[in-house]
């Protein structure tokens, strides 16, 4: 499966799980099975305690928190902006603001598709 240079616009948790996600059915394929790789909706944890990203569910949680975590950094500079001009700089608050609003984008597209996705799934005929 080529990945487009589109892709690298995600959140680099969300991408890095999605190549994951495509190694294991390309590694799923080529093993001759003839269902799909199932992936639990569950967050499963390592070892150092940290969600693994091991199935879509887990992938996708840690996409949000890291858009979160973005958000609350490009918040505090801002407010290190209007509190000392001197001790921020400017620059990095635009910079760190400009993530924050791609990440939200990003994640937002991803809402849409999963919403469109189930949409679909319940409008069909069975």
């Amino acid at each position: 499966m080529q990945i487009s240079s589109a892709f690298n616009t995600l959140p680099p948790t969300l991408a890095d799980a999605l190549r994951r996600n495509a190694a294991a059915r390309a590694a799923s394929a080529a093993a001759g099975s003839d269902t799909a790789a199932e992936f639990s909706l569950s967050a499963e944890t390592s070892t150092a305690g940290a969600p693994a990203p091991a199935s879509f569910g887990g992938a996708l949680d840690q996409a949000l928190r890291a858009v979160s975590a973005s958000q609350a950094e490009a918040t505090r500079l801002s407010e290190g902006v209007l509190r000392d001009p001197g001790q921020v700089s400017l620059e990095e608050t635009m910079v760190a603001t400009q993530k924050a609003q791609i990440g939200f984008q990003s994640a937002l597209h991803v809402r849409n598709r999963l919403v469109s996705a189930y949409s679909d799934i319940m409008n069909m005929q069975v």
